[in-house]
């Protein structure tokens, strides 16, 4: 019987801007990437954040990003690799102490934004990231893009890795994600990105923007948390999940 995780990036409020609908989308999830306040996040969500996803026992994940508060992470920044490694370590230790405060453990590590599509095509990044994060925790597992540098580099070290797979995401021909400013980059359709999510988990292969079918790993599939519908679209993918006999569990 086919398994997956259901991963989603939460914590994203900062000061008085509230973003998302973390306690809802946390009954849904199996596994939560929490920002580390570079992109995202401050603090004291950072810590509510960690305390609700104990409280849900989900699996809880550093989600550190390129410290760009304006552009949500998403603007490409040209840093070195040991820029990379320093951005990682600092942000991962900001949201480990809060897991250790509430009685919690450092479950996995998913780069965020700009900074997870940099590692996911560029060696020299991905090998600093998966250092870090070997550094840092060794035991946590290395969330990257199916079939990517991240991926690679991550195993090479020693660590664990989840092939992450997007609902709703489109793919290039070399398992690339369509570039968000790039039309047709996300998927609008609720029951399209449904299908695509099954036909990824249980077949193993997706259709990319070109229409050809290419193989792709699904061990962990990520939802956005910061949509307008996103608590709905997550219970209706979860409920989609077990109609097709398909376990959704952490790794």
């Amino acid at each position: 019987m086919a398994t997956v995780d259901l991963n989603c990036d939460l914590g994203e409020s900062f000061g008085n801007y509230r973003l998302g609908n973390d306690k809802e989308i946390l009954r849904y999830v199996t596994s939560a990437n929490i920002a580390c306040g570079f992109h995202a996040g401050d603090p004291s969500v950072m810590r509510e954040t960690v305390k609700l996803a104990l409280s849900e026992n989900v699996a809880i994940g550093a989600h550190p990003g390129l410290q760009d508060l304006a552009g949500f992470g998403r603007r490409y920044m040209k840093i070195t690799p040991r820029e990379a490694y320093d951005l990682m370590v600092y942000q991962m230790g900001a949201l480990s102490a809060f897991i250790r405060a509430e009685g919690g453990t450092l479950h996995h590590v998913k780069p965020h934004g700009a900074l997870y599509n940099m590692a996911a095509g560029d060696r020299d990044i991905a090998k600093a990231i998966a250092e870090a994060v070997y550094n840092v925790s060794e035991e946590a597992i290395l969330y990257g893009l199916a079939g990517s540098e991240s991926i690679k580099a991550g195993n090479e070290i020693g660590l664990r890795t989840s092939q992450e797979v997007f609902a709703d995401r489109t793919y290039q021909q070399n398992g690339m994600l369509t570039p968000r400013n790039v039309e047709n980059a996300v998927i609008q359709d609720e029951e399209a990105a449904i299908s695509q999510v099954i036909k990824m988990v249980k077949e193993k292969k997706v259709f990319t923007v070109q229409n050809e079918e290419i193989p792709i790993q699904a061990d962990t599939v990520c939802i956005h948390g910061d949509g307008a519908h996103a608590v709905e679209f997550a219970k209706a993918i979860c409920d989609k999940l077990k109609e097709e006999q398909i376990i959704i569990q952490p790794q």
